[in-house]
């Protein structure tokens, strides 16, 4: 239970941390993203005591295993750059650019009825869905291929 409380309110602090950041704007995103015009570097700021807040905790747990109530931390082991890296940071970039919200600041702009907020949530978890359901065809189909439909013992 203590788990979850903490969970909720880091959450409520970190949806109220974009609103008063800015990031939940548009229009201040992408003034934020446009260095050829009418540039606002204001998000930085944000962005550079987000990183340092993540700093500080990071270093603080890396070489723990569990939380405070005994749950696993699991952090990243994977340090190559390959095609979906950066296939999913193109994706992500366009995204942010094109509507101006990144996916935290859009779920978190879905209580104030935005209409932008809510069609690019909707077809970012309708991303999130058609790519597992790609991954989840080619995992099939690798499986068919390699075993030419014959009955597989379980593993």
């Amino acid at each position: 239970m203590k788990s979850t409380l903490v969970a909720f309110i880091s959450g409520v602090v970190f949806a109220l941390g974009l609103g008063i950041g800015g990031m939940t704007q548009p229009a201040k995103v992408i003034g934020f993203l446009d260095f050829t015009g009418n540039w606002d570097p204001s998000l930085a700021f944000v962005m550079l005591g987000a990183i340092g807040v993540h700093s500080l905790f990071y270093r603080m747990l890396r070489n723990r295993s569990s939380s405070r109530f005994s749950l696993a931390i699991s952090l990243p082991s994977r340090t190559e750059i390959d095609s979906r890296l950066i296939g999913g940071s193109v994706i992500f970039g366009l995204g942010w650019g094109i509507a101006g919200y990144c996916p935290g600041p859009a779920l978190t702009s879905l209580a104030s009825g935005n209409s932008s907020a809510v069609i690019f949530s909707v077809a970012m978890i309708a991303g999130i869905f058609a790519f597992d359901f790609r991954r989840v065809l080619s995992a099939r189909q690798l499986r068919a291929e390699h075993f030419n439909g014959e009955i597989t013992p379980d593993m």
